[in-house]
């Protein structure tokens, strides 16, 4: 399978810090790094591809620097950028990532991608319940009613690229998780500080 990180949206909630949002430094390494890592690291994606914009230059040139294919869409909407994007890739199904999962692992994809049936599914999207975000100090923007808990989808999913391409709409089907490797998105100041607390938290139990 093929997979899709997108790494060109203006990061509007992330304010004016200087810095592009795939470029945050946590851990020691730009957010975007840890997910190219994770997906790189699973035997069952054989492409990975990033799509940047003119919103984030620097991201590309670092993706560009250690050898990650990229391409330059528009950042100015996001189905657009999704579809020109999935032109380029090859196969039924894609997955995509959004770029600021700081603490997705190799491990937690396989077993997302190993949930999906390509024969019963036209795609699959992760969605995290909401009790783990209270463990983690962390307010999600958004959440989803789905049988009566409130969940908040991660941005991970699994989609056939060829029915999306043709405008069809798919039947969604849900992966329920509270793992907090999907559960930590960062978009604001807020959540940047508190995933650079986790990683702090990490390091110093590991010590």
């Amino acid at each position: 399978m093929q997979a899709l990180i997108n790494a060109g949206g203006k990061g509007t909630r992330m304010g004016a810090c200087g810095i592009e949002k795939p470029m945050q430094n946590i851990g020691g390494k730009p957010v975007v790094r840890r997910v190219v890592d994770a997906l790189f690291g699973s035997d069952k994606i054989d492409r990975v591809l990033v799509s940047v914009s003119d919103n984030t230059p620097e991201t590309e040139r670092y993706l560009n620097d250690i050898c990650v294919e990229t391409i330059k869409t528009s950042g100015e909407d996001f189905v657009e950028d999704l579809h020109d994007s999935l032109k380029i890739l090859e196969g039924k199904f894609v997955l995509t990532c959004p770029s600021d999962l700081p603490f997705i692992s190799t491990e937690e994809l396989d077993r997302f991608i190993a949930a999906f049936d390509p024969k019963k599914m036209e795609s699959l999207n992760v969605i995290v319940d909401k009790k783990a975000f209270e463990k983690l100090n962390i307010k999600p923007s958004y959440t989803r009613d789905y049988y009566g808990s409130n969940w908040v989808v991660s941005g991970v999913s699994i989609m056939d690229r060829e029915k999306t391409l043709q405008g069809i709409y798919l039947q969604e089907s849900f992966y329920e998780t509270n793992c907090e490797e999907f559960a930590v998105n960062v978009n604001t100041q807020e959540e940047l500080a508190q995933a650079r607390k986790i990683v702090g938290k990490r390091a110093y139990t590991h010590t």
